[in-house]
């Protein structure tokens, strides 16, 4: 009887490594990085600024006092107040990154595959594929079923 080795640790190690999956997401997450740089300073840069203008620039200091006496600073507050003005800034942050990724990087780079699609299409001289939707898909499984039975009546 021949022993079967097993591989070795790093072995195992260096087959993990060496998958698709595992380098994309090592590039996806540097790319991501490197990203969020541009959203964040678009969004400081730009947007920010713009929203400070029309209104208050941090929502920080709104607060309200959930027990009174909401008196003091740090450490020597006494009370219990809620910081509601920094969960509507961070709200409005992530609303407001969330509108440039999508409106400056997400929708112009799917208006940009669309038609780099098209061109390919055109190119190769294929058209549209009908799309049917479930309903029809449906009605024609119905009809199939249908014709089926009434096929296999006359026959018998």
């Amino acid at each position: 009887m021949v022993e079967k080795k097993e591989p070795s640790i790093w072995q195992g190690f260096r087959a993990f490594l060496m998958r698709g999956n595992v380098v994309d997401l090592a590039v996806a997450v540097v790319i991501g990085a490197a990203f969020t740089n541009i959203v964040n300073s678009v969004v400081k840069g730009v947007i920010s600024p713009v929203v400070g203008a029309l209104g208050t620039k941090s929502l920080d200091s709104y607060s309200s006092c959930l027990k009174a006496p909401c008196t003091g600073t740090g450490d020597t507050e006494t009370g219990v107040r809620i910081f509601w003005g920094s969960v509507l800034g961070a709200t409005l942050n992530f609303v407001i990154t969330a509108a440039v990724v999508y409106f400056l990087m997400v929708l112009p780079m799917a208006k940009f595959l669309a038609r780099q699609e098209a061109r390919r299409r055109a190119k190769e001289g294929t058209h549209e594929v009908v799309e049917l939707t479930e309903l029809e898909v449906l009605k024609e499984i119905r009809d199939a079923i249908v014709a089926e039975r009434g096929s296999g009546r006359s026959q018998s």
